[in-house]
This record gives C-alpha cells, sequence and structure tokens, in this order.
C-alpha cells in the first residue's frame, strides 16, 4: 500500500430506501495508526463498514482504499483489493461447515501460496494469540459466543493484511477475553504496520487501544480528534457518549408521536 491515508472518504451518501442513514460522511484513516468509529446501535458504523469493502454501493459520494475508488472497480479489482484487508465481522462469519482450524486456513490456501506444513504453523500461532490453539478441531457450532468471536479475529488477522476492520470485536467478550483481544489489536498494529479500524459502541475499551476517534450521529460526523484530545473534551455530544449520560445532544428515544396520542388518550 502506499500513500498517506489507507482510506479516504468524500462525502459519502447512503440511505435504505427513505431511510437516511448516511449524510454527507469525510473522514479518512492514516496509515500505521489504530481509529475508533463510534456511535450509538444503528448509527450506521456497520454500513460504513460494508461501503468501505464493496459489499454495498453508495447514492453519491466517493470511497477511496489505497488510493482506488472502491466503487468504480470490476469484479476482478475488487478481489484483488480485498486481499489486502481483513475483516472481523459482527457477527462473526465463520463458515459453519469447517473446523476452526479450516476456517483459519481458508484465507491462506486462498490468497498464498504457502505449503500446508507452514500454514499448519500460521493457524496455530495466530489461535495461540486468542486463546484458542487447543480448540482448532472444534465446529463453530461447538463454540460459545465469545469463542466464535475470538476465532473470527483471528481469521481476520490470518494473513497478516495492511487493513483490518474490526466490526464490534468485544461485543460478547467476557473480561478477561476482551482485555487480551483489546490488547492483539494493539500489537497487532505496531508490530506490523497495520491499519486498524475499530468500530464500536464500546467506548471504554476503544479509547485503550485507538490513535485517533470518529463519532457518528444523525449520518454525520460529530465529533473527531486524538485519543487524548477526546478523552478531555467538554464537548456536550462527545462527554455524553464517554460518560455514559442519559440526558444530551443523544436522544434515547427513536423519534415517534407522543405515547399518549399512540395510547389513544389524545389525538396523533
Amino acid at each position: 500500500m502506499s500513500g498517506e491515508n489507507v482510506v479516504e472518504i468524500r462525502d459519502l451518501h447512503f440511505s435504505y430506501e427513505n431511510r437516511k442513514i448516511l449524510d454527507g460522511i469525510n473522514l479518512t484513516i492514516p496509515r500505521g495508526q489504530a481509529v475508533a468509529i463510534l456511535g450509538t446501535s444503528g448509527c450506521g458504523k456497520t454500513t460504513l463498514m460494508r461501503l468501505i469493502n464493496g459489499q454495498l454501493r453508495p447514492q453519491r459520494g466517493q470511497v477511496l482504499v489505497d488510493g482506488e475508488d472502491v466503487h468504480a472497480l470490476d469484479h476482478d479489482g475488487l478481489f484483488r483489493l480485498r486481499r489486502k484487508m481483513g475483516m472481523m465481522f459482527q457477527v462473526s462469519g465463520l463458515f459453519s461447515d469447517l473446523s476452526v482450524y479450516e476456517n483459519i486456513a481458508f484465507p491462506m490456501r486462498e490468497h498464498t501460496d504457502l505449503n500446508e506444513d507452514m500454514i499448519r504453523d500460521l493457524v496455530l500461532m495466530k489461535l495461540q494469540a486468542v486463546g484458542l490453539r487447543g480448540a482448532h478441531g472444534l465446529m463453530p457450532g461447538e463454540l460459545s459466543g465469545g469463542m466464535e468471536r475470538r476465532v473470527a479475529l483471528a481469521r481476520a488477522v490470518a494473513i497478516d493484511p495492511k487493513l483490518v476492520i474490526y466490526d464490534e470485536p468485544f461485543a460478547g467478550l467476557d473480561p478477561i477475553s476482551l482485555n487480551v483481544i483489546a490488547n492483539l489489536i494493539r500489537r497487532q498494529n505496531d508490530a506490523l504496520g497495520t491499519t486498524s479500524v475499530v468500530v464500536t459502541y464500546d467506548v471504554s475499551e476503544s479509547l485503550k487501544v485507538v490513535d485517533y476517534v470518529y463519532f457518528i450521529s444523525d449520518g454525520r460526523i460529530a465529533a473527531e480528534g486524538p485519543t487524548a484530545e477526546i478523552l478531555a473534551s467538554d464537548d456536550p455530544f462527545v462527554y455524553q457518549f464517554i460518560h455514559a449520560e442519559p440526558d444530551g445532544p443523544v436522544p434515547f428515544h427513536y423519534p415517534a408521536q407522543p405515547l399518549r396520542a399512540d395510547l389513544g388518550f389524545e389525538p396523533a
């Protein structure tokens, strides 16, 4: 990969039918940094990741990854670009008919010419890093939710991609596993010069491992800055999110007419 920024997003718009999800997003992901994209559930974080890796197409705007316009690429070009990317899906996305070992080996066989002995060593090393080397023979259906997510992380970094996207990497993990995974993301980023994008609503854990933070609200970037500045910010939106305050710029309730009107006590 070349250039200062691995990802550049310019005036990005996306809707599901009449529901606006992203309304002119602009952001950059610098090479070698760990960046968090934070926001409430349903704010468009996962949609943004799907636009970055080409699973979805925007109504307007541009997504550049390593200088290439993702949505201008043909099938072969997109496949080639994705070889540089690792993705930990929000729902793990493991192949249910393959063992843990085979799930980790799959991208190695698909994208490299490594022999089976080398693949075996690398698979066991990746599983060792997430504490699951002894589970290599299990099937996904035999894993707990937390174990499944740890396997998904191991697969995401299986071939040491230059860009790794982690979609809710801390969800469903016990405190010990959560701390291990957070440290693994940071170590992977620093040791291999990886660029990491952590998409989550878990503020406390993500701020321990990232260099820069974007907050999404109402389809736009509501705030951004280096982690230290975000932690010290007195911006009402940032403060509410970091301190989990119930009242503030971010409403708890989805837009609706008054409850009394829904219950028939007064006109709608």
